[in-house]
């Protein structure tokens, strides 16, 4: 839902001191002890909506209300190009929700998957490689307090009229200063082996998605397509699986991505490091050509994603396959079980065959 902000009489407000909604919502305050951050507070009159330069993101339950408290408490102390931008948060029940910029052409997720991305070329997809890592960087290294954003897809990248990415929704998102102990939150296809498990996190969960959204700005096609979200965490964690990087991708993007999806979290390079690497592919004069080679004739290589994918149903498959025949056999020993113990009752004590279905159980 879209708007712009009629008046400017909103008042800044503390997260963990929310006076709309002390009483009733009060498990949902969100406390950022390590800094004494503060947001406008706007009236939902404020607010008109049609499209123009603002967002206006609703709270539909408590639940969510509490989501976008936490929205609130991190974007309010953000401020980078790359970054949202965040305008204030709208505390009057029923209409809760935070207001941020407008970013025009949708998602970067939309974007992929329309006619006009089949004009990208190696040029536009550093530079949005460059506005994302550039982003996160921030949020690890620059920003008041590191944040770990812990739901990194395309979905979250919003794409501004003047052609520039920016990071949102962080609802997902930790401040290092709290605990970095992961609740299962994310999509599972961009998620990291340690998130889909619920393991301690660091920041290099980040550069696991990153390397996933580089993959679908290379390709794009939606990573593990056709697979539901527990499928493909036992595809990753279990089967080690990831993206497919067709044959013909540039080594430099394929050892980027490669690097990315490591499965050990401190082996995995720091934004900083990804960064200069794009510095670097950026000055190979011989990249551009052999990237344009390969977006502008995706009907020679997406065989191979879809061979991939082919192969990975069949495996699932089998798997399943596998676990109906270990519960058929759980079945049937069950049942054996169930009539050895009804003969022994059966038996009298002391007889040849209670002795003998007395050593069967024991087997």
């Amino acid at each position: 839902m879209t708007g712009i902000v009629q008046r400017a009489t909103g008042k800044r407000v503390s997260p963990d001191r929310t006076e709309n909604t002390t009483n009733s919502h009060s498990e949902c305050q969100y406390e950022m002890s390590s800094l004494s951050a503060s947001f406008v507070q706007i009236r939902f009159d404020d607010i008109l909506f049609d499209r123009s330069l603002v967002t206006f993101t609703s709270a539909s339950s408590v639940f969510f209300f509490s989501l976008h408290l936490i929205q609130a408490e991190i974007l309010s102390v953000l401020s980078h190009k790359n970054i949202i931008q965040f305008y204030g948060a709208i505390l009057e029940a029923p209409n809760y929700g935070i207001v941020t910029e407008y970013a025009s052409r949708g998602s970067l997720y939309e974007y992929l998957s329309s006619v006009d991305s089949e004009e990208m070329d190696m040029d536009q997809v550093m530079t949005w490689a460059m506005d994302i890592a550039t982003g996160i960087h921030y949020l690890h290294a620059e920003a008041p307090v590191k944040v770990i954003h812990r739901d990194l897809k395309s979905r979250n990248v919003v794409l501004t009229a003047d052609n520039v990415l920016k990071i949102c929704d962080f609802g997902a998102s930790k401040l290092v200063s709290h605990t970095t102990h992961m609740s299962l939150v994310g999509t599972f296809p961009w998620m990291a082996p340690e998130v889909i498990q619920s393991l301690p996190v660091s920041e290099t969960c980040d550069t696991y998605s990153y390397g996933v959204v580089l993959w679908e700005m290379l390709t794009r096609e939606v990573p593990f397509k056709g697979f539901e979200g527990l499928q493909v965490a036992w595809l990753v964690v279990e089967k080690h699986e990831r993206p497919t990087i067709p044959s013909s991708c540039p080594a430099s993007f394929a050892d980027l991505m490669r690097c990315c999806w490591i499965a050990e979290p401190k082996e995995r390079p720091q934004f900083k490091q990804i960064l200069s690497t794009l510095e670097t592919m950026r000055n190979d004069s011989k990249l551009p050509d052999q990237c344009n080679s390969f977006l502008h004739n995706k009907a020679e290589w997406r065989c191979e994603i879809e061979e991939t994918l082919e192969r990975l149903k069949q495996l699932e498959m089998e798997l399943s396959c596998k676990e109906q025949e270990l519960a058929e056999r759980e079945r049937r020993l069950t049942e054996w079980e169930n009539r050895l113990m009804e003969r022994s009752r059966s038996c009298t004590p002391g007889s040849p065959h209670h002795s003998v279905l007395i050593m069967l159980m024991l087997i």
